[in-house]
């Protein structure tokens, strides 16, 4: 079900079905695929990577962003086909694929407030649904969420820890968890090993092997 999604450090992912989409691409590998979407979940640079977009960006590439996302992105007149803001709530359906924000924020941090509309984001394509958090805590928008697989931070300081992110595991019930937000800047593997055993029986957990 996940072998067509890449974990390329960080937060940052690949998903090749029909479509190539990639979620907050950074430091990526100079011969990385090109796009047809990019889900970028906020403006911080680990997360909008300039020239990480620019490199896997062409004429027909769709950028979903927030609305400071999309401000920083225009104003560099990277070759897209379109940079789109997103609020939370809001669907788009492309032949193919659909893409919906949600909200992304922290609730005992002032990193991520919730007043400026950060996002997460549930991106259909081929039958499966990938739940791409963004840099949030455990917040109350996450029950009831339906996703297949959920890629959720681990780390803490920036984002929920490790315990956290496996309530938000339990609320959401994905068929895979995935644990991100970690091994670059903030956050080692053992977060990603506590996610997996605080669910073990409970949420099936994939560590994913970043790809070089």
């Amino acid at each position: 079900m996940i072998e067509r999604l890449h974990w390329l450090g960080h937060s940052s992912f690949r998903w090749q079905g029909s479509k190539t989409v990639y979620f907050d691409p950074w430091k990526l590998s100079k011969n990385a695929d090109k796009s047809d979407i990019i889900c970028v979940s906020h403006e911080h640079y680990d997360h909008l990577s300039k020239s990480d977009i620019a490199a896997v960006s062409t004429l027909d590439t769709v950028i979903f962003t927030s609305e400071e996302g999309r401000k920083q992105l225009s104003s560099l007149k990277i070759e897209c086909k379109e940079v789109r803001a997103m609020v939370p709530g809001d669907t788009v359906d492309l032949p193919g694929i659909k893409i919906e924000a949600v909200a992304s924020y922290n609730v005992n941090k002032g990193f991520h407030p919730k007043h400026t509309k950060k996002l997460g984001f549930v991106v259909t394509m081929d039958g499966l649904s990938v739940y791409h958090a963004g840099d949030t805590d455990r917040i109350p928008e996450m029950d009831g969420l339906k996703c297949d697989v959920a890629l959720l931070p681990v780390s803490g300081t920036y984002v929920m820890t490790a315990d956290e992110a496996a309530e938000a595991a339990l609320s959401i019930r994905p068929k895979v968890a995935i644990p991100m937000h970690y091994g670059d800047i903030v956050g080692a593997a053992s977060d990603a090993k506590r996610f997996e055993s605080e669910l073990k029986g409970k949420v099936e957990v994939k560590i994913l092997r970043k790809e070089e």
